[in-house]
């Protein structure tokens, strides 16, 4: 059976071997071992009782019968080293003694010191332990020995000295997906970087810009324990470039390398100029900008514009040569061109504009008119719809429609009972489109009869008529 045990054990240097030796450890509630306990001062060795079952290692008696205590352990060494604990296991020994194994004693040395100090004040039965709460700096060795009710058998011995250092955990830096690329930025806005890293203990982290050590008064950097953060409150074009943030500890380094690229519109091209108008076409050629913008174009944007309205059209966008040919201009119309630069921010401010007109002229058309021969359309007035019979109820205005065709326009006239009623109130004549309407209002029994409508031009004349009957309720039943 296989067991681990864990005790504790205070710091002591070389100097304090004495006192090392005077010191028992004491097994605690818990299962823990106690390491002993050494100071600086001299202090006169205490009395103590020997273990009931177990005799010390060095006790002064006749070295019992090699049959009857165990032999060493097997395979004694370290497990693992931090920079407060150890870890320490073994086999069972090959021989473990006529009277049986009672457990094993673990014992220390300190390099410089000559006595071996238990750090088990009896003998336990594990084959693994733990040393806690152990001081920097300290190198000891090691040796355990497997005990009977016999005595105690040879001991086992670690060949070279456990040394207890600081675990050094070497930096790393994890650089943000979308920093593992150019970052860019446009003038005036904020830039803010936080990368995190790795490494115990805390690194010194330092940052460079293309090699040269950051300008204090534009870039402000405040590193924590697990991160480093740069911060540009307003960018510039002249903070492009590489930014290297380095991270130190203890002769242990890590790097990683951000490019930052700050951008603005582009300038306008240079200059412009019409090449040739031909047709409804126009050929257009300008230069590129000075200025891109601290970044590659996107293309070229060209728009037109007719000198009669004065409105911008665009022809072409994020069109890369400086030269191109502009069609389907309308004849007759004079144009304007201009061309922006795009980059990533957008358009240019400005534009080139060409100085000069493009004229789209007419093409010279000769007309050739056929032989007209011109048709007299004078027609004397004829009725195309007769007026009708109407019956109408007193004191309800009624209307009276005919239409009449004639070229040139008729005069029409109305008539009642032969008689002209034009001027009169009672009567409204309307005549739109060759269509007559003649309008009663509000007619009595004493406005029935035989309505006429005449139509009169050079040509000749026309008329219609028909009757209307107004019936009056004092007038049921009588015969004229």
């Amino acid at each position: 059976m296989r067991g681990k045990a864990t005790w504790e054990a205070l710091a002591c240097g070389p100097e304090e071997t004495a006192s090392e030796s005077a010191n028992v450890p004491t097994t605690e509630p818990s299962g823990e071992v106690a390491a002993p306990k050494s100071t600086g001062e001299e202090q006169s060795p205490k009395p103590q009782e020997p273990a009931p079952q177990a005799p010390a290692p060095a006790a002064s008696k006749p070295a019992p019968p090699s049959e009857d205590v165990p032999s060493a352990p097997l395979l004694l060494a370290v497990e693992d080293v931090s920079d407060s604990a150890v870890t320490v296991s073994w086999e069972p020994p090959e021989r473990l003694g006529k009277l049986g194994l009672q457990g094993y004693v673990l014992e220390l040395r300190r390099e410089g010191a000559s006595e071996w100090v238990p750090v088990n004040s009896r003998p336990m039965m594990v084959t693994q332990q733990t040393m806690r709460n152990l001081a920097l700096g300290d190198k000891f060795f090691v040796r355990v020995t497997a005990v009977s009710s016999a005595g105690a058998g040879p001991p086992a011995v670690l060949d070279q000295p456990v040394h207890i250092q600081r675990i050094i955990e070497a930096p790393r830096i994890r650089i943000p997906r979308h920093l593992r690329q150019t970052y860019v930025r446009q003038v005036g806005e904020m830039i803010n970087l936080q990368i995190p890293f790795q490494g115990s203990p805390k690194p010194q982290a330092s940052w460079t810009h293309n090699g040269h050590a950051l300008d204090s008064q534009r870039v402000s950097v405040h590193t924590g324990d697990q991160d480093s953060i740069l911060f540009i409150r307003s960018a510039q074009r002249s903070d492009s470039g590489c930014y290297e943030l380095t991270v130190q500890l203890e002769g242990l380094e890590a790097k990683a390398a951000i490019d930052i690229l700050v951008i603005e519109k582009p300038g306008s091209p240079s200059s412009i100029r019409l090449l040739d108008v031909w047709g409804c076409n126009a050929a257009l050629e300008w230069t590129p900008p000075k200025d891109t913008g601290n970044t590659e174009l996107l293309g070229y944007t060209v728009q037109k514009a007719d000198k009669k309205t004065g409105q911008w059209f665009t022809v072409l966008e994020r069109y890369h040569p400086t030269t191109c040919a502009i069609s389907d201009l309308i004849v007759g119309n004079s144009y304007s061109f201009r061309v922006f630069s795009e980059n990533l921010c957008g358009l240019s401010a400005s534009a080139a504009v060409t100085k000069e007109l493009a004229h789209i002229q007419k093409t010279d058309i000769v007309a050739k008119p056929k032989s007209f021969v011109e048709r007299d359309f004078s027609e004397a007035p004829s009725f195309t719809q007769p007026l009708a019979d109407h019956t109408s109820t007193p004191g309800y205005s009624t209307q009276l429609f005919c239409s009449v065709r004639a070229s040139p326009k008729p005069r029409i006239i109305w008539m009642k009972n032969n008689m002209d009623i034009q001027g009169d109130p009672k009567y409204r004549a309307l005549s739109e489109q060759g269509v007559c309407t003649l309008e009663i209002r509000k007619p009595s029994p004493f406005d029935s009869g035989v309505y006429t409508c005449k139509a009169i031009n050079v040509l000749g004349e026309a008329s219609v008529d028909c009757r209307l009957e107004v019936k009056g309720e004092g007038l049921r039943g009588v015969t004229p």
